[in-house]
């Protein structure tokens, strides 16, 4: 989660795109969870 902090905290990425890395069904190599997603954007996944 270091990473994706890092990358939207100096908007290497932004949140749309961020989404392509939370892990859920349909993704399931995903790297962060949802829960995660929300701390790194402050949005709700």
């Amino acid at each position: 989660m270091i990473f994706w902090k890092l990358a939207f905290d100096m908007r290497w990425i932004d949140a749309t795109n961020l989404r392509k890395a939370v892990k859920t069904t349909a993704n399931v190599h995903g790297e962060i969870t949802p829960i995660e997603y929300k701390t790194i954007t402050g949005a709700a996944y």
